[in-house]
């Protein structure tokens, strides 16, 4: 009788855990919908602006950068997604060095910006120029500048004059446009108690020196408004950090389980 009852558990024994497999298959799942709606996102935003006949006049389309970065994010979460279901090593193991490769980029990344901040803050700031330059001629671009300045509360990268830049903004007597010297209404401090938006609220500001500009809008750049931010929000900073880095670093660990799993498996099995 226990000869018999050892011989079923030796048949039904398997080196593979169930719930390390089916957890690795739901959280490639999840991510490779998520990637699929960031695929869809990017798509929409690409043939809506080619409705809009918006000229592309920027370096990176934000929505090329949306596809892009949801199908490479498809292509990971599919291999762990069959990898772990039908499992298949080599698809794992493809899943779990292209985990580790985005992971190891963004580290280095993270650590080139923290020891060579001021280069990175001089490659932040071509990348604003570039958008203040071609504001007029991007929705999404100037989309992009509109909110950052609300939401930092602040005026061109170093300061509002900044918006010279911008040929229709260009403070220079030479500038025929009804615009010279102003800057996008997104610079201005909200009045109390209005209800319609003054979009001419910054008109010729860059005329005027920085006392009497604050007073209409915020005259700090948006560099020295962002360094603030992330000095006064570490502990969040740190979690998206964390929140980001987390699953990436489970998805490797998971995998890295489950092909160990597989291998001893067939090595049980011949």
């Amino acid at each position: 009788m226990d000869r018999n009852q050892n011989l079923n558990r030796a048949e039904t024994f398997s080196f593979i855990n169930p719930w390390i497999r089916y957890f690795l298959f739901f959280f490639s799942f999840l991510f490779w919908v998520f990637s699929l709606l960031i695929i869809a996102i990017g798509v929409y935003a690409k043939i809506q602006k080619a409705t809009d006949t918006v000229r592309d006049t920027f370096l990176v389309d934000p929505a090329v950068v949306l596809i892009v970065a949801g199908v490479v994010m498809f292509f990971i979460t599919f291999c762990g997604c069959i990898g772990a279901l039908r499992e298949n090593i080599r698809l794992l193991k493809t899943f779990s060095l292209s985990l580790t490769l985005v992971f190891l980029t963004q580290l280095a990344i993270a650590v080139l910006g923290f020891f060579y901040s001021d280069q990175t803050r001089d490659a932040l700031g071509k990348f604003v120029k570039k958008a203040l330059v071609h504001y007029r001629d991007d929705l999404d671009l100037q989309n992009l500048m509109d909110y950052i300045q609300k939401e930092f509360k602040c005026c061109g990268w170093n300061n509002y004059t900044d918006w010279s830049w911008n040929m229709y903004f260009n403070c220079t007597p030479e500038n025929p446009s009804s615009e010279r010297c102003s800057v996008p209404y997104s610079c201005c401090t909200p009045v109390p108690g209005e209800a319609v938006i003054n979009t001419m609220c910054g008109f010729g500001v860059q005329t005027q020196k920085y006392v009497e500009a604050n007073k209409l809008i915020y005259p700090v750049g948006c560099a020295d408004r962002a360094v603030t931010w992330i000095e006064s929000h570490l502990l969040l900073v740190g979690a998206l950090a964390l929140g980001l880095a987390l699953p990436q670093v489970a998805g490797i660990v998971l995998s890295q389980i489950l092909i160990c799993q597989i291998q001893d498996e067939i090595t049980s099995v011949s």
